[in-house]
């Protein structure tokens, strides 16, 4: 299964540079270990008049891990997914 998910800039910015390698979804998907990610950069506060936010960047991620909400502080219906590029 693939996701297309909207992603702000910076936290495009930090997975393209690799330091970010995990996502925080409200878990409405039923995101299963080895869905792919189809990450759009989306920027609603871009200050020009645009008729599309999407900047047209796109990454693709595989999920490796999944921890759901209601434990360790995570809210329920809520997950944190570990992440690897494909």
């Amino acid at each position: 299964m693939v996701h297309e998910l909207k992603t702000h800039p910076k936290y495009f910015s930090a997975l393209l540079a690799g330091s970010k390698t995990f996502e925080v979804r409200k878990n409405d998907r039923d995101y299963k270990i080895g869905d792919e990610l189809l990450l759009k950069e989306y920027d609603p506060d871009d200050d020009e008049i645009v008729p599309e936010p999407y900047t047209g960047r796109i990454l693709h991620r595989r999920i490796d891990y999944i921890l759901h909400g209601g434990q360790y502080g995570i809210e329920p219906g809520y997950c944190v997914m570990s992440i690897s590029k494909i």
